[in-house]
């Protein structure tokens, strides 16, 4: 079992690089085998859920070059078989992004249903609905998600709630459907417009990825391309909450900007300096930080996987603040563990009041899923002694060398593998 062992007091300072976005890049994998000729992927961020991703595809016949640490090539010529059935995907949400590639191809599919963090319910009924407008049907037995199509026929699609991985999924579907499917009401991360281009590369028609309709004109098969994935704002975002918690001073280095402006525009408000360059962000924490309200909402509102990392930022700030999470109604199950370090947080339903305190005490927290987990270490940083935080394999699904990243920046952080190896550090944990 392992664990982050660390003892706070220090301001991050330094520069960290930001690797690609995890989020696109599942999609993009997932997409990459609906060619028979070699996609070349690279600022693929090595992280669980990425290789997870890339054992399901080898394991359904699909060639996988691991080229370096960050890049891949894939071959999805030499497919055996429509049916993903490998105990590690049921651990990841992505896999349903292999429905929406092999009904494209193949015309069919069976893909075990998703597993992922425990953050509140997550169905896949839009994913479904735009799947049947095509002309699959569809049915779940015994966990799995079987579809199957004689055509695939483009359709008018309005998505009843803004959905990340139903605009993607129905997205790729389409894309091999016979003439044109509009998507309404679609989700407009930045992942969403990555994967887009993504297929454009290989030869799709997809316009309109980043606004509130998606037009697709099928194509009777895709090829093979080079493509480079985004950076991951969310890992940008947990290093400019990490250097505003510390007091620190980071540049956060191969990022985009106005991916981050949600998360720019919070760190303002508390009094925070944030300078943007061309691919850079530099923050600088202030002594006296301010209280402010946070509302998560689809893109380009403020991110729901940046409302751990904000709120326990929002905890060492002055005055009252009210975090109000509208996506997910399991967000806030960090909330007990960092009481145990101090914390003055009540939650009512999907909203917490946070009232900020002077400064947290050390002490051994579980990580409850991956961006609270993330949320928890950076709390760890700036508190009083040592922390140990639990269950880190939920921080590393989604964040690459993160114990290193922070080392970097003056941490002094540890990553171990046991409560024996624990004791080494004689540490007096709460």
């Amino acid at each position: 079992m392992e664990q982050y062992i660390m003892k706070g007091g220090n301001p991050l300072v330094g520069e960290v690089t930001i690797g690609g976005a995890k989020n696109a890049a599942l999609g993009i994998l997932a997409a990459a085998i609906m060619t028979d000729d070699d996609v070349l992927i690279d600022n693929l961020p090595d992280v669980r859920d990425i290789n997870v991703l890339l054992e399901a595809i080898e394991e359904i016949g699909a060639k996988v070059e691991r080229i370096d640490r960050h890049t891949v090539r894939i071959n999805g010529g030499t497919i055996r078989e429509v049916s993903v059935d490998d105990e590690y995907i049921r651990k990841i949400r992505a896999s349903y992004y292999f429905i929406g590639a092999m009904l494209g191809k193949y015309k069919s599919a069976q893909v075990p249903l998703p597993g992922g963090c425990n953050i509140g319910s997550r169905p896949i009924d839009q994913h479904l609905k735009g799947f049947r407008a095509l002309g699959a049907e569809l049915k779940i037995e015994r966990g799995a998600v079987i579809a199957h199509a004689i055509d695939l026929v483009g359709s008018h699609i309005y998505l009843d709630v803004v959905s990340v991985g139903a605009t993607i999924n129905v997205m790729m579907a389409a894309t091999l459907a016979e003439g044109q499917t509009i998507l309404e009401n679609v989700a407009k991360e930045p992942h969403v417009v990555d994967v887009a281009n993504f297929l454009n590369s290989m030869g799709a028609s997809i316009k309109g990825a980043g606004t509130d309709t998606i037009r697709i004109l099928g194509v009777d098969k895709l090829h093979g391309t080079e493509y480079s994935i985004i950076p991951d704002q969310i890992e940008a975002g947990t290093f400019m909450c990490a250097a505003a918690i510390t007091r620190g001073d980071v540049m956060v280095k191969n990022v985009i900007p106005k991916h981050l402006e949600a998360i720019t525009a919070k760190l303002l408000e508390m009094g925070c300096e944030v300078v943007e360059f061309d691919d850079a962000v530099r923050v600088v924490g202030k002594t006296n930080q301010k209280h402010t309200d946070i509302k998560t909402l689809p893109y380009p509102g403020f991110p729901t996987d940046m409302q751990p990392q904000m709120a326990v930022t929002l905890a060492l700030a002055n005055g009252t603040s009210v975090v109000t999470e509208s996506i997910f109604e399991n967000r806030f199950r960090y909330v007990d563990e960092l009481s145990r370090m101090g914390a003055s947080v009540k939650v009512e339903g999907n909203v917490a009041v946070i009232d900020g305190v002077g400064g947290f005490s050390g002490a051994f927290v579980n990580a409850p899923d991956l961006r609270a987990g993330a949320a928890l270490v950076i709390a760890g940083l700036a508190a009083d002694g040592y922390t140990v935080v639990d269950e880190i394999g939920y921080i590393q699904r989604g964040y690459e060398c993160f114990e290193e990243k922070l080392q970097g920046l003056g941490a002094m952080i540890e990553k171990i593998d046991s409560d024996k190896e624990a004791k080494k550090f004689k540490l007096k944990v709460g």
